[in-house]
């Protein structure tokens, strides 16, 4: 079989203006960027305003392993699949940051026959977005210090200083530095840090904001630091909210590109789930529903992190109703839960199937609880056995989910009929009631409580005092409605990654909060997350490289 980067290079792709006919739009509705990827007109944007939603698919999966589940593939060969069955269709994903596929995860187009194109360009430099938003980041930061510099007319506290510079890019040494080093007119000197781009406010208030309206709003109040009385300083005060949304102009706008069967699919904003709210932006999600009868979309790593996240942020936020949660595994996955060693994933292994499965049910649970309908799709292996496919099958109908075997990655769109058929049935057969977990009148730590004793399974919260002292100054600034975006590992239901399965009696440590005004979500740091990824021994960046014709190799 060859690798995703020779499929998507080998395969033929349609110019832009004709994936944009199969919605009705014209060259007119777009931004080219080249032959292939579009942004879609502010005007297009609002003439599609009053048009009737379409049902809105959520895509998401178990907690990820070294054997891989295949979320994005899985999204990719669903859209693929209602396509081929007539439907009108749309994919809405997130962009690619470069720090994984420059670090440990690779890419993130889907694989093999299910992928969205032109896949190397997506997962570099695409359309510019991100470094629009690092761009933004950094020039609010620059403006912070300046205004310190000129005579700090707000009275900030340089030690209360709470905005970081961003780079997107795994760089563990950016996690804590020194600026202002040098001469008087270097600035003063404090302890800085830099954050992952995908994890700024930014990225968050860009996926969360309806406009440009709406978008400079939510710049405005972002807190950028705390003023020797302890009153927040927010990036309005500093005079950056102007700039930094002139730099956003275009990427607020969503990108348009194609799957590899000419699928539409709008690609835009990149938040992590492990450490940020884990969707792609509202406006693609709007928009998308707009044009399309049947909407595949996506929230990033396990259901415990990127579901919860698109259900209590998202989905609230936006006031947006999922109809249907499909939820990826793999029997490879599931048995490394039970406690197999990778190596020895691809034989058959009924009792460490049935002992791994707990973190399945414990995901088919948590979705329940929003009252939207559940389907369960494993991505087929070639090692997996009827047995182990049998055994999954009727543990999922006994909990009331509809099952599916996907085989989109060998075969395309194909290869996810059953899959999109059980989708379809869902879809007709059972209705949406879909609730958030929790209240906004709850307090913070008993939102903190709810996901990680409801989502995670914890039996306890410890909170540290730092984290007690910033939740009761939250709450005295008035704070206390907004929900929770939990930065917590993807590889456990709990903070600790070693803890596979489904674990029990565990407690979740919590470190820090902070606000996120502009993106209007409390951030509850657990554990050792890290806002700021470092690159593995071995990192991905290793084995890519450019050809004398300009052939991108190794990029996966």
């Amino acid at each position: 079989m060859k690798s995703d980067i020779e499929i998507a290079q080998e395969a033929e792709l349609y110019p832009i203006t004709e994936i944009a006919e199969m919605l009705d739009m014209t060259i007119d509705d777009l931004e080219l960027y080249g032959k292939y990827k579009a942004k879609i007109s502010e005007e297009y944007l609002k003439k599609i305003e009053k048009n009737k939603d379409g049902k809105l698919i959520l895509v998401t999966a178990i907690n990820p392993t070294p054997a891989g589940e295949g979320k994005t593939t899985t999204s990719v060969g669903l859209g693929q699949a209602l396509g081929r069955l007539g439907k009108r269709a749309v994919i809405a994903l997130r962009e690619p940051s470069l720090g994984p596929c420059f670090g440990i995860k690779g890419g993130a187009a889907g694989g093999g026959m299910a992928q969205v194109v032109p896949m190397e360009e997506l997962n570099l430099h695409f359309t510019g977005d991100f470094h629009a938003i690092t761009a933004a980041n950094n020039l609010c930061a620059a403006l912070l210090d300046n205004h310190i510099q000129q005579g700090n007319e707000l009275g900030i506290d340089t030690r209360q200083i709470v905005w970081k510079r961003c780079l997107d890019m795994n760089d563990r040494v950016l996690r804590n530095v020194v600026v202002g080093m040098g001469n008087k007119t270097d600035g003063f000197v404090r302890e800085d840090h830099f954050v992952i781009t995908v994890a700024s406010e930014i990225m968050a208030v860009l996926c969360l904001a309806e406009d440009m309206e709406d978008l400079k709003k939510r710049l405005d109040k972002m807190v950028v630091a705390y003023n020797y009385a302890g009153e927040p300083v927010c990036a309005g005060q500093i005079h950056a909210t102007g700039a930094m949304a002139a730099l956003l102009k275009d990427a607020i706008k969503p990108n348009l590109i194609q799957t590899l069967e000419h699928t539409p699919a709008i690609i835009h904003g990149g938040p992590f789930a492990n450490i940020a709210h884990g969707c792609n932006s509202v406006r693609a999600t709007k928009a998308a529903l707009k044009m399309a009868d049947y909407v595949v979309t996506e929230a990033g790593f396990g259901a415990d992190l990127g579901a919860e996240k698109f259900f209590d942020i998202k989905c609230r936020q936006a006031e947006l109703v999922p109809d249907a949660v499909v939820l990826v595994a793999t029997i490879r996955a599931l048995k490394y839960n039970g406690g197999v060693a990778k190596s020895d994933l691809n034989t058959e292994n009924l009792e460490a199937l049935a002992k791994g499965i707990v973190n399945l049910e414990k995901h088919i649970e948590n979705l329940q609880k929003y009252k939207v309908p559940v389907v369960v799709t494993l991505n087929a292996f070639v090692s997996d056995t009827s047995a182990e496919i049998a055994f999954v099958k009727k543990f999922c109908e006994d909990r009331n989910c509809e099952f599916a075997l996907s085989e989109v990655w060998e075969k395309g769109g194909e290869g996810g009929i059953a899959l999109a058929t059980a989708v379809l049935n869902t879809l007709e057969t059972k209705k949406s009631d879909f609730t958030p977990l929790y209240p906004n009148i709850f307090k913070i730590s008993e939102k903190i409580g709810c996901v990680a004793k409801e989502i995670y399974g914890a039996a306890d919260i410890v909170f540290a005092p730092a984290a007690l002292k910033q939740i009761e100054k939250l709450e005295e600034l008035g704070f206390g409605s907004l929900p929770v975006c939990m930065a917590k590992t993807q590889y456990s239901l709990s903070d600790d990654p070693e803890l596979l399965g489904r674990p029990e009696g565990f407690s979740v440590n919590v470190r820090e909060v902070y606000v996120s005004a502009g993106a209007g979500f409390i951030v509850v740091l657990t554990g050792a997350i890290m806002t700021m990824p470092g690159l593995p021994k071995n990192p991905a960046a290793y084995h890519i490289d450019v050809t004398e014709d300009g052939t991108i190799t190794g990029l996966f």
